[in-house]
């Protein structure tokens, strides 16, 4: 047996139990990790009796901490919801400017969750909600390949030219220096007799509807690939996240993902990510860098 080995391994583990205090305080779904931090400042948060004075404070797990005196309730377990966000809400949990946010919609015991990615404001259809951090970044990383599905109606020119262009979309594209990936543009068919007419002006010029599928979702992605090619966005809806369907869900409704179809979903990660729901102190320093840069990334939406 490698003594010296086992040895590293042992403190390596006693690392990873410590956790930052405002991740801690995170996790138990009282508040986001900034707010976290300013209850710190507030001398607000105590360890075992001591009341701290600085969120640059590691907590080991079985750890009493106190929230003004009273215990700080367990961290959540992991869960997965759907949500069908409607148009003109946004992906936050507070705005200055008064608009409608997600916790708005929400449950209070459920309006901690974390979204996986974003839809922006003016769109809709299927966003992902967790309780876990490390389940959110693990969602949204591009490694993983899980490909999102939008439906959009477009204002624009809809001859065979402008729609071999959407097409070629699938090659990746640049815009404004921002590389873009492979988006995978399929053009819908109007209903005969139905919506799409163009306008006496310009015959070719309508509304019309694509889908597309994009395994990399960057800010506002798609409204800012469909405007460099001249089309005016009506809606987006986002459809698919992976293998999660937005079906038949309504208007600002939410459902939970059965534990079993999310574990047989994850496969192998499932219980790395259970485990660490807790305890997401474990990634190591690569890994935490990668989802950080990954977290910057957000859906279009």
């Amino acid at each position: 047996m490698n003594i010296a080995h086992s040895t590293a391994s042992t403190a390596s583990t006693a690392k990873r139990i410590a956790q930052r205090i405002a991740k801690r305080i995170a996790e138990s779904g009282v508040a986001s990790r900034r707010e976290a931090e300013a209850m710190v400042f507030n001398g607000r948060i105590a360890v075992d009796g001591k009341k701290l004075s600085s969120p640059a404070y590691n907590v080991e797990e079985g750890a009493k901490i106190t929230l003004d005196g009273k215990p700080l309730p367990c961290a959540q377990p992991l869960a997965l919801y759907l949500f069908h966000k409607p148009r003109e809400v946004l992906t936050a949990r507070t705005d200055r400017s008064l608009r409608t946010c997600l916790p708005n919609l929400l449950p209070a015991s459920l309006a901690r969750l974390k979204p996986v990615g974003r839809l922006d404001f003016l769109s809709e259809g299927l966003l992902l909600l967790t309780t876990s951090g490390l389940l959110a970044r693990h969602l949204e990383l591009p490694k993983n390949a899980w490909q999102r599905r939008y439906r959009l109606r477009l204002y624009g020119r809809r001859d065979e030219q402008a729609f071999a262009r959407l097409k070629d979309l699938k090659r990746g594209t640049t815009i404004g220096g921002v590389q873009y990936r492979s988006v995978v543009v399929s053009v819908k068919k109007p209903r005969r007799g139905g919506g799409g007419s163009g306008s006496r002006k310009n015959p070719l010029k309508s509304s019309f509807w694509i889908e597309a599928t994009l395994t990399e979702g960057k800010n506002r992605e798609l409204r800012k690939i469909m405007g460099a090619l001249g089309y005016g966005v009506l809606r987006l809806v986002r459809t698919h996240y992976g293998p999660f369907a937005l079906g038949g869900l309504a208007r600002g409704a939410y459902k939970r993902v059965a534990d079993t179809a999310l574990r047989e979903t994850l496969g192998e990660e499932w219980e790395e990510l259970a485990g660490m729901t807790d305890n997401e102190q474990r990634m190591t320093d690569n890994e935490r860098r990668t989802t950080q840069d990954a977290r910057r990334k957000t859906d279009d939406g």
